[in-house]
């Protein structure tokens, strides 16, 4: 049974928290003893009846929280501020309870996770989530000639360079970084740990999605920055020029009056469009009621290492998706698997003949079922803690 602290700078009480790190949590702490730090948002700790509940709920699990306050601005001295501050704790911990791992998340985590390396000779855990510095870069957030790019990827070579083991999102990722030039002498150990989905959460209620109603698409999640949302629009439009009952569900917090403008800037009739908010749980449920998954999001360097979570609860759910090349693994997996069609570009030509292909598709008897298993084999939240697992057992040492 290994000793592992587990530092987010994600809160655990935020919804990415819940799915992406509690419920890995969950599982480890049956075989192994964690405490973790996390990073939490004023709003989000103003919220006693849920605060208190997750203490309960990690109190049962055995699971060890400490929580710091998440500060913003200024951004740099902020962030600074907060390292320190996870260092400092950090250390107690190791110290005080002879903790043996520290698994850091993303890029901030693991200035704190190094930092306890060099300090106590722990085993560190690279869990890189993405290239952040270049998301930072292709959000428009950062330049590539600022002191802030230049800086986050000192630290991610030397991240690389001394991890004892790397997580990545993606193969295409760990393919790309093998190729660093700086790594070719000190090749660490990668392991691809996609993002997972609670597949006992989003799962097929055939019974609802093989009853008679109108083709209908489903998009989920925000429409902004990485997502090409007006491209989504125009596939629909083509489905809908075949197939003139189908319809448009949305399911978004806090960009419905963006929504709106992009429909009708595309001149499509918002009776066929159906536009909600909903709750993790909800969401799941709303999936029943969805034929094909569509999404569109920006081929960018950094997107390379990325996994989008919707992908994982629409398989799940053993619904087909629609969406396109240049983003991690996603294009390849959809194709090979033969549970959804990939656009290898955005010209109207390509978008009519994908488009084709996925209405054939959709009609294959076996489609929801084989949607359904290409979910357990990739994206299984029980195989991710398995291959989490493995990892602390081979570091305990």
């Amino acid at each position: 049974m290994a000793s592992v602290l587990y530092i987010s700078y994600d809160g655990l009480m935020e919804p990415l928290g819940q799915s992406q790190v509690l419920r890995y949590l969950e599982g480890l702490s049956l075989n192994h003893k964690i405490w973790i730090i996390s990073f939490e948002k004023e709003g989000d700790l103003s919220d006693y009846d849920k605060l208190k509940s997750l203490k309960i709920n990690l109190a049962k699990r055995k699971i060890n929280w400490i929580y710091l306050k998440y500060h913003k601005s200024p951004t740099s001295i902020a962030t600074l501020f907060d390292i320190l501050s996870g260092i400092i704790v950090g250390l107690w911990l190791v110290l005080r309870h002879d903790i043996k791992i520290v698994h850091a998340r993303s890029y901030v985590a693991s200035v704190v996770a190094l930092t306890l390396k060099k300090l106590t000779s722990v085993s560190y855990i690279f869990d890189m989530r993405g290239f952040w510095p270049d998301e930072r870069v292709d959000g428009g957030l950062w330049l590539k000639e600022g002191y802030l790019y230049r800086i986050s990827k000192w630290f991610e070579r030397i991240f690389l360079t001394n991890a004892d083991e790397v997580i990545s999102l993606t193969h295409a990722a760990v393919d790309t970084m093998r190729n660093f030039p700086y790594l070719k002498e000190c090749m660490p150990n990668f392991k691809v740990i996609t993002t997972c989905t609670d597949l006992d959460l989003f799962k097929s209620n055939s019974s609802i999605m093989n009853r008679k109603r109108p083709l209908t698409l489903g998009y989920v999640g925000s429409v902004g920055t990485w997502y090409l949302f007006n491209e989504t629009l125009s596939c629909y439009k083509i489905i809908k020029d075949i197939i003139p009952d189908a319809q448009l569900h949305i399911i978004n917090r806090g960009e419905h009056d963006y929504i709106i403008e992009c429909l009708n800037n595309m001149e499509i009739d918002l009776t066929s469009v159906v536009i909600k908010t909903e709750d993790h749980i909800r969401v799941a449920r709303a999936m029943e009621l969805i034929d094909i998954g569509i999404f569109m999001i920006k081929p960018m360097y950094s997107k390379i290492a990325s996994a989008p979570t919707k992908l994982g609860e629409f398989l799940g759910c053993g619904i087909p998706c629609l969406c396109n090349y240049g983003v991690g693994d996603m294009g390849q997996l959809v194709e090979s698997e033969r549970v959804g069609i990939a656009l290898n570009g955005f010209d109207d030509e390509e978008k009519i003949k994908s488009i084709r292909r996925l209405l054939s598709l959709i009609n294959e008897p076996d489609i929801n079922k084989r949607c359904r298993n290409t979910a357990l084999k990739y994206f299984s939240l029980v195989r991710g803690v398995e291959s989490y697992n493995k990892i602390y057992h081979s570091l305990e040492g």
